[in-house]
């Protein structure tokens, strides 16, 4: 038997939704299993007895039902003690999906997608308040970003809130902050690299930023969370600025968080 997936998305209601071609009648004993990397852990979802004639059928999961961990989950199709890889036409990815997704308030993100080898898999991630960052650069003098706020709960319209950016270094604990613009879900900031350079111990060290938005309760770190851009410490590298001889660069943590980076 051939099932192949041609349509998979997580809708905004965190129901998985796809649709499925296959070759042969499924049986009523077929069912979507959801298996746990690392741990095995399974999820069974009974998919009921399709008609000999169906060969493109659409089906929906709800996934908080399911009570899945956070981790990456594997599709199959289960018949009786067989079961099989999902295979995905499907890459799974849309950014603008991606941004309207994150504008509720969520604790538990969901995405499916393709792996490597073309099989269906779901993403299970923690889902907090997050400024998510789409640009970083250098200008004038500057250290600029741009983004939007996610899980946040806010409108994307036109409002604006108040808002700072601040960056902490933890040794000596010290802080730095500028104003920041925020309008509805959007967000600019920036802060001058002299006194980013001027403010560092001993001309070598780490700053954190955060975006302090009003209305969101607790300070936002700015991350790259809602890409299909695994690992961007290894895949991403920005070109550094040199302020009175002192190199400057932007970095992601191996968490996906944005880091300056001064004299390193």
């Amino acid at each position: 038997m051939r099932v192949v997936v041609t349509d998979a998305e997580v809708t905004l209601a965190d129901v998985l939704s796809l649709r499925l071609a296959v070759d042969r009648p499924l049986g009523q004993e077929a069912e979507l299993v959801l298996r746990r990397r690392g741990s095995g852990e399974e999820r069974r979802v009974p998919l009921g007895a399709w008609s000999p004639e169906v060969r493109d059928a659409a089906l929906a999961v709800s996934l908080a039902a399911l009570r899945l961990e956070p981790g990456r989950w594997d599709a199959y199709l289960g018949r009786g003690a067989q079961r099989v890889r999902l295979k995905s036409t499907d890459p799974g990815f849309s950014l603008d999906h991606l941004d309207a997704y994150a504008l509720a308030r969520r604790t538990i993100a969901y995405r499916a997608y393709r792996t490597l080898n073309g099989n269906l898999a779901l993403k299970i991630s923690e889902a907090r308040p997050v400024a998510e960052v789409r640009a970083v650069w250098f200008r004038e003098g500057r250290f600029e970003v741009t983004g939007l706020l996610a899980y946040t709960g806010l409108s994307d319209d036109d409002s604006r809130h108040e808002a700072r950016l601040a960056l902490h270094q933890d040794t000596p604990a010290t802080v730095l902050t500028a104003a920041a613009t925020v309008q509805g879900v959007r967000f600019h900031a920036a802060l001058s690299l002299c006194d980013v350079v001027e403010a560092t111990n001993a001309a070598t060290g780490e700053w954190q930023p955060s975006l302090e938005v009003e209305g969101v309760p607790g300070p936002l770190r700015l991350a790259a969370m809602l890409d299909d851009v695994d690992g961007k410490r290894r895949r991403l590298h920005y070109p550094a600025a040199t302020v009175d001889g002192v190199p400057v660069r932007p970095a992601f943590t191996a968490d996906d968080e944005l880091r300056l980076e001064v004299g390193v």
